[in-house]
């Protein structure tokens, strides 16, 4: 039985399957959300994520080629999922990322996330 957490996780993969990362951070982020990338210092506040995550997208994406989700799993209020973001950048490289994400809920909503990276 899929419970609310696992349905936003899911709906968050889709909107990311898209290319859709503002509209997943502005429909799912918590307002005191923490964003962290590997070992640096959270981002803190959904206000400061969705601004930082459009300055990424206006100033260095040239193209989004894909997000690819594998294994998730959901337990109580904690969500991971690991998945494959490959992105073309204005500079002309291309960016993959592998990675693991571990999220905490809260209300429904991404209260704490950190980002492992390869």
């Amino acid at each position: 039985m899929e419970n609310k957490i696992e349905k936003n996780l899911l709906h968050v993969h889709e909107l990311l399957a898209k290319g859709a990362f503002i509209e997943a951070m502005e429909t799912y982020l918590h307002d005191e959300v923490e964003l962290t990338e590997a070992n640096e210092a959270p981002k803190k506040g959904k206000d400061y994520c969705v601004k930082f995550e459009q300055d990424f997208i206006d100033n260095q994406l040239a193209e989004f080629v894909g997000y690819e989700v594998g294994n998730y799993a959901v337990q109580g209020n904690h969500s991971f999922y690991d998945a494959i973001m490959t992105l073309k950048l204005k500079d002309g490289s291309t960016m993959v990322s592998e990675q693991v994400v571990a999220t905490e809920w809260k209300d429904g909503k991404i209260y704490r996330e950190r980002y492992y990276h390869a």
